[in-house]
């Protein structure tokens, strides 16, 4: 009986502390980034398929993703497709889990973040339709980014 009370105190206490970990974890707008971190890579490559659909249309996929402490992108999910029935997220994803950032000087704790990229592709020249087309792309909750 007492070996069962302890391991469940055990579990409230190790619950207790773990939830001030996971609310270090700030949402943050992709135009903040750069407040808590800044990418390192000039360039990333991404897999993209010998053929795919719609990879002709312009389009955007928005990934969200968690920045770890270490500066790794983890959880990388397409969130958002244009067009929708397009191999774009995949695309999209594998770039992102490229991605490598370094903490900012406002950043020396190393705070990881959730945030959110768009990638664009063959993004038309018109300045109107590029903006709607981004518009549809963006993920609610995350401010004004």
């Amino acid at each position: 009986m007492q070996r069962q009370i302890l391991s469940s105190l055990l579990v409230l206490v190790m619950s207790g502390l773990a939830a001030p970990v996971m609310a270090q974890v700030q949402v943050v707008a992709p135009d903040q980034v750069p407040a808590y971190w800044h990418m390192t890579k000039s360039e990333v490559e991404g897999e993209v398929p010998n053929s795919g659909r719609n990879l002709d249309k312009p389009g955007c996929a928005a990934v969200s993703y968690m920045i770890g402490a270490d500066g790794i992108p983890r959880g990388a999910t397409a969130r958002k497709v244009v067009p929708a029935n397009s191999d774009f997220g995949k695309i999209a994803v594998s770039l992102v889990r490229n991605f490598r950032y370094a903490a900012s000087d406002s950043n020396p704790s190393d705070v990881p973040i959730n945030t959110y990229y768009i990638v664009r592709f063959n993004m038309p020249r018109d300045p109107a339709r590029k903006a709607a087309l981004l518009a549809r792309c963006r993920l609610p909750g995350y401010g004004k980014g």
